[in-house]
């Protein structure tokens, strides 16, 4: 069985993108990118609301992104060899291979997709995170803090209720991002 991981990038103050729908605020550096991609080699399957596929999705579609460097190369190949499975009403069609669109997020369906994997899964997107969250289904938490504050946007939590962590890894890159890992507690 697998295990339902949310990971995502926040500033300083809980957001995930600015007032402006902006989340390239982001300096990557190499050994943040080396820890990105040893951390998705777990994943099996990416489930992802439709904003954050059609940004992802590059990491397939735009072959010039792998040849810029070997940190970037094995991120998209990294990035390619999971599944994904897309939470949109409007979306109408995939551009990555092993993709498949979902119109509703269902936790049954989840909860099978975690019990028949061999990896685990992640979910991506705030909006997906705070269902699965509601539903019980994220067993890790895993934050990418940055040293930024932005003041508002979108939270990268759920608001409206509560879930209890505890930590269970931490680290603290050299650009000043930490790496928080929580495991969920009850649900």
């Amino acid at each position: 069985m697998g295990k339902l991981s949310y990971v995502t990038n926040l500033s300083l103050d809980g957001y995930i993108e600015d007032e402006a729908g902006v989340f390239a605020w982001l300096p990557m550096d190499d050994e943040l990118f080396v820890f990105y991609t040893e951390l998705l080699r777990s994943v099996s399957t990416f489930l992802y609301g439709r904003r954050l596929y059609e940004g992802m999705t590059v990491w397939e579609t735009d072959k010039t992104l792998a040849a810029r460097s070997d940190l970037m190369a094995d991120f998209a190949r990294t990035w390619q060899a999971a599944s994904k499975v897309v939470y949109s009403t409007t979306l109408t069609e995939v551009s990555t291979a092993d993709t498949r669109i979902e119109r509703r997020f269902e936790p049954a369906a989840v909860r099978q997709l975690k019990a028949a994997a061999g990896k685990d899964l992640n979910v991506g997107g705030a909006n997906l995170a705070a269902q699965a969250f509601r539903a019980g289904l994220v067993d890790e938490c895993q934050l990418f803090v940055w040293p930024v504050v932005l003041g508002g946007g979108k939270p990268g939590l759920p608001a409206g209720m509560r879930t209890d962590l505890e930590l269970v890894d931490e680290r603290r890159f050299n650009n000043g991002v930490m790496h928080l890992r929580y495991r969920t507690l009850g649900g």
